[in-house]
């Protein structure tokens, strides 16, 4: 046998090893997940009914009996509801609209039926619990998720892919995965043009063209292949894959032409025969907005009192650290291109902008944001404020004004503004906000383009939600006080 005909012979052979695996540790994580819904469900069904009765009662009550069962019936109905899609573990918020919707559902479905069979279900029983196995099965989803990242993160339970089209794209999606590695991807192999070349694309070799993408799945082990805009693979010839794929059930996933744009705003509608994808507007105004404002403002007017002594020791530490102002105030461009007022506490030294014109040198003629790492206009106690941002709380007062929001794009600054490309005016369509994306997602640390890139895709993907999840991660961004300076 020859060199060639051996290699032939045990590449199927190590391919189908990672598919085992990959598959092995998927079957895994759905077996622990359903697993950990039904420990929610019979601790919450334990806990409602002491809660409720103290004791358990003789003859036993219909309430004993639907503890019992709740396990069971839970578990059962979060299946229903398809919260263990294998396609929302790792990312995204649509697994935890789930459990939501299978909370709600179910308490629906139990005050019917209760109600239809006139079974005596204690009230303050179902109040109790199933609030409580909802509550218990997000954050039992939420730890299950962080130990998959941390999995994740270390190389393991990755899907392995195979990416098809352009050259630049697939570049573009191997960067995406390799920051994201949450998202759980690796590119294994790529499948280009017969005119792109065989060089590798970054550190991922291209094993095939567009012809032979399955015969480059068997060989590589992939389970997925990720089809990005491609003008030569459409139509009769992406039909034709799915068939090839179907065969060995490799997940197909296909990336349409728009950037950053989510879930809830694309639809598939047949037209003619032909699956057209409609695409919503984003609803940056009328009730939605009005719901945002609200929030914003009730949060921020609670904040302020709840904040007054953090507050108070702050601006004393300010003080005590040169004796000069504990605020700081300067013109930030907000919604529609309107300036207002920012309000921070101040974290350099009192003539810090008269100093800036002697740092110039030391931010490229390029670079739209000025920063630098360890600017030396940064006081002692600036250092920890801006650590923890700190700094950023008087911006409360912005919120309730009406100037900012608690979630949205970065403020920018008039003269940054001044040198906007076309595109990135977008981010004037909503208030900025104390927080967003960016904060989450690397702070200081983040290039202007991936600022930029976050601020479209919050914009463009809103929701109070998304609002909420970013708040959330807020807090964890803070506390490791990572890329602050």
């Amino acid at each position: 046998m020859s060199v060639v005909d051996r290699q032939e012979t045990t590449v199927p052979m190590r391919a189908l090893g990672a598919t085992g695996r990959s598959r092995r540790w998927v079957s895994s994580h759905v077996h622990l997940t359903i697993t950990a819904d039904f420990c929610c469900a019979l601790t919450a069904g334990l806990v409602g009914y002491l809660f409720r009765f103290g004791e358990a009662s003789s003859p036993p009550r219909p309430d004993a009996l639907l503890a019992a069962a709740l396990p069971l019936i839970w578990v059962c109905w979060v299946a229903a509801a398809r919260a263990y899609d294998v396609r929302f573990f790792g990312a995204g918020s649509e697994e935890y609209r789930r459990i939501l919707d299978a909370g709600v559902s179910l308490t629906a479905a139990v005050a019917i039926v209760s109600y239809a069979t006139k079974a005596e279900v204690a009230r303050g029983f179902v109040v109790v619990t199933l609030p409580a196995v909802t509550a218990l099965s997000l954050l039992a989803r939420y730890r299950l998720r962080k130990h998959l990242h941390w999995r994740q993160a270390r190389g393991e339970c990755l899907r392995r892919a195979v990416a098809v089209g352009h050259r630049e794209a697939v570049a573009e999606l191997i960067r995406e995965f390799g920051r994201a590695r949450h998202l759980g991807m690796e590119i294994v192999a790529a499948c280009l043009p017969a005119d792109h070349g065989t060089e590798n694309v970054l550190t991922v070799p291209v094993r095939g063209r567009l012809d032979n993408v399955a015969d480059v799945v068997r060989r590589t082990g992939a389970d997925t292949v990720a089809v990005l805009a491609c003008p030569e693979l459409a139509g009769v010839e992406l039909r034709r894959l799915a068939w090839q794929l179907e065969k060995s059930e490799t997940e197909l996933l296909v990336a349409s032409a728009l950037l950053d744009i989510a879930g809830p705003r694309t639809s598939i509608r047949p037209v003619a025969g032909l699956p057209l994808l409609h695409v919503d507007h984003p609803e940056l105004t009328g009730a939605r907005r009005l719901i945002k404002t609200v929030f914003d403002r009730t949060a921020a007017a609670v904040a302020l009192v709840v904040l007054t002594p953090v507050w108070a020791v702050t601006a004393g530490l300010i003080w005590l650290d040169d004796r000069g102002p504990a605020f700081f105030s300067q013109q930030r461009v907000g919604r529609d291109g309107r300036d207002f007022t920012m309000l921070k506490f101040r974290t350099m030294v009192v003539d810090a902008e008269r100093l800036r014109a002697d740092l110039d040198h030391a931010v490229p003629d390029d670079e739209v944001l000025f920063k630098i790492k360890k600017d030396p206009r940064i006081t002692r106690i600036g250092t920890r404020l801006r650590r923890y941002s700190i700094d950023e709380l008087p911006q409360l007062v912005n919120v309730l004004r009406g100037e900012m929001s608690l979630v949205g794009p970065r403020p920018p600054l008039p003269d940054e503004v001044s040198r906007y490309g076309q595109d990135v005016f977008r981010r004037l369509a909503v208030k900025p906000g104390m927080t967003g994306l960016w904060q989450v997602s690397g702070r200081s640390d983040l290039s202007w383009e991936e600022s930029v890139r976050l601020d479209l895709r919050y914009i463009e993907n809103w929701s109070l939600i998304l609002d909420l999840q970013i708040l959330w991660k807020t807090v964890a961004a803070v506390v490791r006080g990572s890329g602050a300076y």
